[in-house]
């Protein structure tokens, strides 16, 4: 292992030649794009970037100034195959002697050696002691990331036409397909440590309204679901913001944060944000994302000149067909014919429990099959999976045996029960804590599962003896020959879980006329075994259908009003912390992103929920003096008095009111006000989803009340958020609005 001092092995004059021949490039390259500039304050921020993604892989790492990305002071490489704790020793060893050298020269001591002129050169002559001295307690490592970098260049060609598609639908810069080699270097299956997923890194808020996420299905994980979702996503940034640097730094710090930053220094102007603006929640990771975005796009666009000739993955190609009922992945692997591992692969959205078996396939999922096989209709699809395996209702197991990680609200929200129910169900509090292998009962599943109506086709023609295919499974036989798993288990005298041989003989009943009541179970989901005894099979399997990481918020729609309530917020990582990884375990431990971790917004809610210094708000849409009152801890009246609004005069959206603050702190309240409006969102959109937008302009009579019905109730702060800076009280003809499209979904299990 070793330190170099030199962020490059070469001579001093070709590293300044090479660094001003690249800047040069990258200013030439970015100056022709108008919607997408690079300032010239913003170069060297790229060029530091782009380094990391081309130097150097993820066994060396840079020790820079976070400020000032142009001093980098010394390269560190690491021995492959050390231990973080070897590479964690090195990196703190280097920053200490980088330190001591910084305040060394701080402190005028000479004559200077060598590597304090180096240093001191990296400043340039005219820097202060007081910035040597502050920069001797800032210094921060960056892992490299060239490989990484890579490999997501190799992967992006699955996806590069599905995503160009989507771009120009919304009429989006191609450019921006360079975002995914940032957030997750092409891996649909990221996941970070605070909860965001798949390929676009989308955390659940803020996929919500675009994309089903439940028990059952998680469309992050799928890339083409998520990319639709993000070019919505994208363009909702840039109608609201103005600008593409503001709305690529949206990605990451929500449209929220950028109308704070905006708002703040009275300027959209990225390059001066970037410098300026100071924000808890502004920190390294933002002020990078739009740079690293720019670097990675001229990556990308230049790979051959850092990487070679590269043979990207060819694109992906499949079948779909939509499901019209509820099916377990077994009925489908069985009469498809299709293996579960290809399975698992084309229908990455699917969780973990549909592969346990504990929930089926919902309706209305676009099933994807294998190109090669046979283009199925919706009719031909229902013939060939038989009315049994056809379900009106998904499948709820009777008990649930709890996991590490699990919250009651987490479980409500899975099997789609009220929380308090489910305590009262179980002589729980609400807000009881749960061991690992404890056992909760689910109310209200005991009821049988309803079969569609819809005409199926007759089950196929039986031979007396089937041999066991590769992939095959017992319900999956059942299932495509139209008998009870358990009349086929007697039948064969084995178990209802037993372990398949291929070329295995089974004997198979001769009609379906054979079943009777006394071949069944007293209890039957849907001619399968009872899933209690599946969710005991697999009570210590490595899955987590609410991933832990996530926020309360994300448990669902109950316990988050509960929290707004009781006055429990929801916690967020501190932006600040900016864990750095030494080693590429640890950097996708952390969080897939390449570039500078941060905790991404969770939601698309470009409101601001924030006190004021002179401790007024803004009301919001959905608010009152009453849950004001509530969360401050003090009575309506109080709130009416300092105000000098009459007993029954309300609020309204827009005007500044002024708080209380003699029990709670502003920072709690604010708390408070966002886990509601959160739980507004999840609660909606629990049973909706934005399906595009379209334009609408402004006729006479119209207002906030006569526009949210004439779109289908559409609420009011859902239209306040993609028109924030419309006046919905003083509406004028001729206004032009946005106005979502809304589609009714069921709730993704």
């Amino acid at each position: 292992m070793k330190s170099t001092g030199d962020a490059r092995p070469v001579p001093g004059v070709l590293r300044l030649f090479w660094v001003s021949f690249l800047i040069a490039f990258t200013a030439q390259a970015f100056a022709a794009d108008a919607a997408l500039p690079c300032p010239p304050q913003l170069r060297p921020a790229v060029d530091f970037w782009i380094r990391v993604y081309t130097q150097i892989d993820t066994n060396a790492g840079f020790l820079h100034d976070p400020n000032n990305l142009g001093v980098v002071y010394a390269t560190v490489h690491f021995a492959p195959g050390s231990s973080p704790w070897e590479r964690q020793h090195m990196v703190n060893a280097e920053r200490d002697r980088l330190a001591a050298e910084l305040r060394s020269i701080a402190a005028g001591v000479r004559p200077l050696t060598p590597q304090e002129r180096r240093i001191l050169g990296l400043w340039g002559p005219h820097v202060s002691a007081a910035r040597l001295r502050e920069a001797a307690d800032d210094i921060r490592f960056q892992l490299g990331q060239s490989n990484r970098f890579r490999a997501g260049l190799i992967r992006s060609g699955a996806w590069h036409h599905a995503i160009a598609r989507a771009l120009a639908e919304q009429g989006l810069p191609a450019q921006l397909a360079a975002l995914p080699l940032v957030e997750s270097s092409y891996n649909p299956r990221a996941y970070s440590k605070d909860g965001a997923a798949g390929l676009w890194q989308f955390m659940p808020g803020t996929a919500r309204p675009f994309l089903r996420i439940g028990a059952a299905i998680d469309q992050r994980f799928d890339p083409f679901s998520a990319t639709v979702a993000a070019a919505q996503l994208l363009a909702y940034n840039y109608r609201v913001l103005g600008t593409w640097p503001l709305a690529i730094t949206a990605y990451n710090q929500g449209v929220a944060g950028m109308l704070r930053a905006v708002h703040t220094l009275g300027t959209r102007n990225i390059a001066t944000i970037v410098a300026r603006y100071h924000a808890p929640t502004f920190g390294f990771a933002s002020r990078n994302f739009y740079v690293s975005f720019l670097a990675a796009l001229y990556v990308e666009q230049h790979a051959q000149r850092y990487f070679g000739r590269l043979h990207r993955l060819p694109e992906e190609h499949f079948h779909e067909v939509t499901l019209p009922g509820y099916v377990s992945v077994a009925s489908i692997e069985g009469a498809l014919r299709v293996t579960p591992a290809k399975l698992r692969e084309l229908n990455p959205a699917l969780l973990p429990p549909v592969w346990d078996g504990e929930l089926d396939v919902p309706k209305g999922y676009r099933l994807r099959l294998p190109e090669s096989g046979p283009d199925w209709s919706v009719a031909q699809l229902s013939a060939r999976l038989g009315p049994q395996a056809l379900l009106a209702e998904q499948l709820r197991p009777p008990v649930y045996r709890v996991r590490w990680g699990d919250t009651l609200s987490g479980i409500a929200a899975r099997y789609h029960l009220d929380i308090w129910a489910l305590a009262r169900f179980n002589g729980m509090p609400v807000n009881g804590v749960l061991r690992a292998g404890q056992r909760l009962r689910l109310p209200g599943v005991s009821r049988p599962p309803v079969q569609l109506a819809a005409a199926a086709g007759p089950p196929m023609a039986r031979p007396a003896v089937y041999r066991v295919q590769p992939g095959d499974t017992l319900s999956g036989i059942a299932v495509r020959f139209g008998v009870s798993p358990w009349v086929l288990a007697r039948l064969n005298d084995i178990a209802l879980n037993s372990v398949l041989r291929i070329g295995e003989p089974l004997h198979l009943p001769g009609t379906a006329a054979t079943l009777t009541a006394d071949d069944l179970p007293a209890a039957t989901h849907a001619l399968r075994p009872p899933a209690g005894t599946v969710l005991a099979a697999n009570a210590a399997a490595d899955r987590v259908a609410l991933p832990p990481a996530a926020s309360r918020l994300a448990s669902g729609p109950n316990q988050a009003l509960a929290d707004a309530r009781l006055g429990t917020p929801g916690t967020r990582a501190d932006s600040a912390s900016d864990p750095q990884p030494v080693s590429a375990n640890q950097a996708e431990a952390l969080g897939p992103m390449l570039g500078p971790e941060g905790v991404p917004a969770d939601s698309v809610d470009p409101t601001d929920y924030t006190v004021a210094p002179n401790g007024t708000i803004r009301v919001a849409a959905a608010e009152s003096l009453g849950y004001y009152a509530e969360w401050l801890n003090v009575s309506a009246m109080d709130l009416r008095r300092i105000n000098h609004l009459a007993f029954s005069q309300p609020v309204r959206i827009g005007e500044r009111i002024r708080l209380d603050f003699r029990h709670v702190t502003p920072q709690q309240f604010e708390q408070r006000r966002i886990a509601y409006h959160r739980a507004l969102e999840a609660s909606y959109f629990a049973s909706h989803r934005i399906d595009g937008t379209r334009s609408y302009v402004t006729r006479s009579g119209d207002s906030l009340w006569t526009l949210t019905q004439r779109f289908d109730g559409l609420p009011a702060w859902l239209l306040r958020q993609y028109n924030p800076n419309t006046d919905f009280f003083t509406l004028h003809p001729g206004t032009p609005l946005v106005i979502p499209r809304i589609v009714p979904t069921r709730a993704a299990g």
